[in-house]
């Protein structure tokens, strides 16, 4: 597979990442025996690298990787201290009409225990489309804009699950019927969430960065026929 490279130098490495394809391996993905993300950049790096944060497998785009410990260390601070700002972008049910910060609790899968957890939505565009899911005889759904503030284990998926409004496409915290319907109206079972943007300060020479990745095709493909009109390429700008 080829990498979809946004940006490297010396001490770090921005990639585009295709949905279905995992960024490392761990216990959760213990059972999937494909190549990750983070074996496709050492091959390609022929060098040890360090994988800043993580997306979801069936989730695109932008994931940052560390060239050595020191980078590592400085960007995983800015992480944790929030520093780092993150812009999704996703394909929910229903009309979002209204800007929200969602701040429900999210259970830990491991511990049981419920850990703070915020969101931010903001709605882009919304449409009705002329096929719909019974009982409805349309169908009405929202792109819109997701900025997690914590990092917590599907949580935007959980939120938008949340507040009604789930992502299409997603087959645990989505709605069953949705996601049925557009496999049988585009042929796929693709997630519609996309990591857009990343915004940091650079680990050694203190520059503000920020990095826009483009959508996978299906986007493009599926939301013009769905009727969207926003146009969704790596020059649109999402970030305040």
């Amino acid at each position: 597979m080829e990498l979809d490279i946004i940006f490297e130098d010396d001490y770090l490495i921005a990639i585009n990442k295709p949905n279905k394809l995992l960024v490392h391996h761990s216990h959760y993905s213990r059972n999937i025996r494909e190549t990750s993300l983070a074996q496709l950049v050492r091959k390609y790096l022929n060098a040890k690298v360090h994988p800043l944060h993580r997306l979801d497998r069936k989730t695109s785009g932008l994931i940052l990787f560390a060239k050595d410990v020191e980078s590592c260390k400085t960007l995983q601070e800015q992480f944790f201290s929030n520093e780092v700002k993150k812009s999704y972008t996703a394909l929910v049910r229903g009309h979002v009409t209204d800007n929200l910060l969602i701040d429900s609790p999210i259970k830990n899968d491991d511990s049981g225990e419920y850990q703070e957890a915020e969101s931010h939505l903001e709605p882009i565009e919304n449409i009705e489309f002329e096929k719909g899911v019974v009982p409805y005889p349309t169908s009405r759904y929202s792109m819109v804009k997701l900025s997690p503030i914590t990092g917590r284990t599907h949580q935007l998926r959980k939120h938008m699950n949340k507040v009604a409004h789930p992502i299409i496409g997603d087959p645990k915290h989505g709605n069953r019927h949705h996601n049925h319907a557009f496999e049988e109206w585009f042929g796929h079972s693709n997630l519609y969430l996309h990591a857009h943007e990343i915004a940091f300060t650079h680990p050694q020479t203190s520059e503000k960065m920020m990095f826009s990745a483009d959508f996978p095709d299906f986007w493009k493909r599926d939301l013009n026929e769905l009727g969207f009109k926003t146009v969704l390429n790596n020059n649109q700008t999402l970030m305040d």
